[in-house]
């Protein structure tokens, strides 16, 4: 994990996070609108896997901020814990 952060640049990685965390902002912000406009909505996975790729500070911040999809356990238990197990595995990363 280390050798993967120092060849790509710990600037870049920084950079990385911003962009997806804002991108999982704006996804559930998004949905939030579509949902009340009845219109196509981004599915559930995709907010997974932006959560997955990183995203989960900027999901969540836009779950609450939105008020979107706070009364399904799959979200408010499941993104959380998504972000918790990747710290968990970063940081197991980085210190063996």
């Amino acid at each position: 994990m280390k050798e993967i952060i120092e060849s790509i640049g710990v600037s870049n990685v920084i950079i990385y996070l911003i962009v997806i965390n804002i991108v999982g902002f704006f996804a559930m912000g998004i949905d939030k609108w579509k949902a009340k406009k009845n219109a196509w909505r981004i599915p559930e996975n995709t907010l997974f896997g932006i959560t997955a790729l990183g995203g989960g500070i900027g999901t969540i911040a836009g779950m609450y901020t939105f008020r979107h999809k706070t009364k399904k356990a799959k979200f408010t238990i499941g993104m959380p814990a998504l972000v918790i197990l990747e710290i968990i595995l970063v940081v197991y990363e980085l210190i063996k």
